[in-house]
């Protein structure tokens, strides 16, 4: 097991998630659920 900072945000998909995505991929899908800037911290 291993710990996270408090400053580490961790993102969890309720709904499936194609991980075959590139890394750019899946921040879009954050980007599009939340409207946030995924390298703003």
């Amino acid at each position: 097991m291993f710990a996270l900072p408090a400053s580490v945000r961790v993102v969890l998909a309720v709904e499936p998630v194609d991980m075959r995505k590139s890394i750019d991929g899946l921040m879009a899908l954050v980007r599009g659920a939340w409207g946030e800037d995924v390298y703003s911290g």
